[in-house]
């Protein structure tokens, strides 16, 4: 394996020549620190002062000035289908990350939220596709699905949530407004 300089900086532009691609999928666009491995089997370093959604650049410039394209992997998904508004509530609600076009939804394969979406009236069929969801609230970070397990305890923001599993139709806490209803 050859090593190429290390990446300088973050193209948000197509440069005029891509000398060469990685291929990564949603959780791998989401570094701070990591030696990447190109299609063509060459490594550069990527050194990025913060931990940075790859999802809004093109691609990274490396030291000698080659650029090195971002492309997203094909990934394992449910192409949703059915009352959109609806069913996005109910993925928002439970915190996935979800891919959203006028005609249908994207979500990573779950069989959890697969059993809930099709009760709520969603056709669902499996694919294999780049996956590229919305972006945070405020377009700087990520939305961060749940774990299914039987218990857990994770925060949002500055506030934490203690215990709590995912019922079929109450997601197990409530955020700001919703809890003083």
């Amino acid at each position: 394996m050859n090593d190429l300089p290390p990446a300088v900086r973050l193209l948000t532009q197509e440069p005029a020549q891509a000398d060469d691609r990685v291929v990564l999928d949603y959780d791998a666009r989401l570094m701070r620190r990591k030696r990447l491995t190109t299609v063509q089997g060459e490594s550069f370093l990527v050194d990025l002062p913060n931990v940075t959604n790859l999802d809004a650049y093109w691609g990274f410039e490396l030291e000698d000035g080659r650029s090195i394209q971002i492309v997203p992997a094909e990934e394992s998904v449910l192409v949703i289908t059915g009352p959109l508004a609806r069913l996005c509530w109910h993925i928002g609600n439970r915190h996935t990350p979800c891919e959203i076009h006028d005609d249908h939804l994207l979500i990573r394969e779950d069989h959890v939220l697969e059993k809930m979406l099709t009760g709520l009236g969603a056709q669902i069929t499996r694919a294999s596709r780049p996956f590229a969801p919305e972006s945070g609230a405020y377009g700087t970070g990520r939305t961060m699905g749940h774990d299914h397990g039987p218990a857990e305890h994770h925060t949002h923001g500055d506030h934490t949530h203690g215990h709590h599993h995912h019922g079929h139709d109450d997601h197990g806490h409530h955020h700001g407004e919703e809890a003083t209803r």
